[in-house]
């Protein structure tokens, strides 16, 4: 029976649980199918779009719109914290959510304490049931690697950004060559340093980010190429957290009194920052990370020299046609280097 309008009252309308038992499915099933989810068969999917356009649950148009290709389910783990850079890709990313069309990929974000790897293997798990791609900020630790490995088997499609896993060559990476990245910065201290010889110090997030490791690495390797007077006092690691980088450097002019450079591979430079101006100690050259209005303004105050940065935009081009096309990364992210003249 139908009302004036033609419209058939809500008691007559069929149910999601009557498509599934005339189609002997679940209901489970039938909502992954309406909702247009990964993990059914296709002869089920069309059996269920058949049952449900006889029932009149579909229109024939509406029917239609569900014989085209779905889009991909991704999802984007990021570490939570203060990093500003970090927080700049998530608003990235949601700023992309809310723009998106119906056949852009359907894409979620997801902030997991950072520098956790069983809190981010248990997301790599969690997240694969929904998701046909997952990006993901790498933490090298075993329990990663592991979830890494099953979620592959899967069938769920991973890439790296920023920081990789290493040791997994299948799963593809978006970022930049590190290691390269430590020596223009190396070069760059050994050149500006305004003393002929002093102590140079790095301060990092973790070394459990191969990022950050090899950006190390690569500073290192230059400075006893090319900068041997040059002595250096060692990593520390500040966890991404402005108040952890504020103490941190505190120490290191209390224990280099000839400190002559910074160099923060990680994030949260506004620690250092505050240091610095405290001690008037802004002719230590300092070289840090992210391009945000944090190490903006450091710069055109001049408590910072040097900002290296990715574009974000750039990063997340890359990993979506990486995981949605399962192309192939061929190349590193190019990376920007800010002074204050420069500035865009």
């Amino acid at each position: 029976m139908r009302d004036k309008s033609g419209t058939a009252p809500a008691s007559a309308r069929p149910l999601l649980t009557d498509i599934a038992e005339r189609a002997g499915v679940s209901l489970a099933t039938v909502d992954r199918v309406v909702n247009r989810r990964k993990g059914v068969k296709e002869r089920t999917r069309q059996r269920v779009l058949e049952i449900a356009r006889e029932l009149g649950y579909l229109t024939e148009t509406q029917g239609g719109f569900y014989e085209s290709e779905r889009p991909r389910n991704i999802v984007v783990l990021l570490p939570s914290g203060s990093n500003p850079y970090l927080r700049l890709l998530g608003d990235r990313l949601r700023e992309r959510v809310e723009r998106s069309a119906p056949d852009d990929p359907f894409l979620r974000c997801y902030f997991i304490e950072s520098f956790n790897a069983q809190a981010l293997a248990e997301a790599l798990r969690r997240n694969a049931g929904w998701a046909d791609g997952i990006a993901f900020f790498a933490i090298e630790h075993p329990l990663v690697r592991e979830a890494a490995v099953e979620v592959l088997a899967g069938g769920t499609r991973l890439v790296t950004i920023v920081s990789d896993l290493g040791s997994l060559p299948e799963i593809p990476h978006v970022g930049l060559d590190n290691r390269a990245v430590g020596r223009t910065a190396g070069l760059l201290i050994g050149r500006l340093a305004k003393q002929p010889s002093g102590s140079v110090a790095l301060v990092a997030g973790s070394r459990h980010y191969r990022a950050h490791s090899e950006r190390e690495a690569g500073f290192l390797s230059i400075l006893e190429e090319l900068f041997p007077h040059l002595r250096v006092v060692g990593m520390r690691e500040g966890h991404d957290d402005a108040g952890e980088n504020y103490r941190h450097t505190l120490g290191l002019f209390d224990q280099a009194p000839d400190l002559v450079g910074i160099y923060n591979v990680g994030g949260s430079s506004g620690g250092i920052t505050r240091a610095m101006r405290e001690r008037d100690r802004q002719e230590v050259v300092f070289i840090g990370h992210g391009l945000t209005p944090d190490t903006r303004r450091a710069v055109v105050e001049g408590a910072m020299d040097v900002i290296f940065d990715q574009d974000p935009d750039a990063l997340i081009d890359r990993a979506l046609r990486c995981l949605s096309e399962q192309a192939p990364v061929a190349r590193p992210l190019k990376f920007d280097i800010y002074f204050r003249e420069n500035l865009p």
